[in-house]
This record gives C-alpha cells, structure tokens and sequence, in this order.
C-alpha cells in the first residue's frame, strides 16, 4: 500500500487579489507531486479553515500583499486549533516585513516565505517538514 501524496490547500485571506504568485506555486507543488486546492481570493479564515478540515489537507499555504497578515494568518490556525485541525501546518507568503516573522511563528506559523524565496527551496521546505495526515 502506497502512501497518499501531500495535499495542499492554497488561499489568499482577505481583500488582496493579487493572485499570480499563488497560482505560480500551485503549478509548483503540483509538479512537485503534491495534491494541491487552490480555494482563490478573497476568502475569509472561517472559509479556509474549514475547507482546510474538509479536505483533510496536510498544509496550508496562505498568501497576503495586502498587509493584514498578522490577523488573518493568525485567525487560521486558532480556527483550525478549535476545529481539530492543529496537526495541520501552515505556512505563509507574500510582502511580510521580516520584524513580522517573529509574531507570525509565535501565532503558529510554521513558515514564512517572501519574495525572492525560491519555489525549490519552498517545495523542499514542505518534503522535510510536511506528512500525511492519519486523520479520519
């Protein structure tokens, strides 16, 4: 019996629809062998949370230009935290100050990657750090 491949869910919270370095990395994981959801923009937490928990997703990637990062990465995870979804990893991108870094591992983060990260390095980070899920 062959282990299932990752399965990512991709978002973009909030107002910002600037998209196509979310659809960039789709394309990514996809070719990398993962099982990818792209939800698309303007999503609220709530929606990703429980899309995330639907779909019984390993990882969430969430994507913000938009500067409301603190709030709406960090409402994810609680989301996810009080639907039984805390094995699930998060992950987050896009114009974050570095002095934000810090708040948003704090908040449960488990990564953030800007512009100028590379799509390996990003689907190397999800290899070493990303299992499937045992949930049922």
């Amino acid at each position: 019996m062959t282990e299932r491949k990752i399965r990512i869910l991709l978002a973009k919270p909030g107002l910002d629809g600037h998209d196509r370095g979310i659809r960039v990395l789709a394309c990514a994981f996809r070719d990398a062998g993962f099982e990818v959801i792209y939800t698309g923009c303007h999503q609220t937490p709530e929606q990703i949370a429980n899309t995330a928990l639907q779909e019984d997703v390993d990882l969430v990637g969430l994507s913000c230009l938009s500067g409301a990062h603190r709030y709406l990465f960090a409402k994810v995870v609680e989301l996810l935290r009080e639907s039984g979804g805390e094995d699930i990893k998060v992950i987050g991108g896009g114009i974050i100050p570095e002095h934000d870094f810090t708040v948003l591992r704090d908040a449960g983060i488990q990564a953030v990657f800007t512009p100028g990260s590379t799509l390996d390095s990003i689907v190397q980070w999800v290899r070493d750090n990303v299992k499937t899920s045992k949930r049922q």
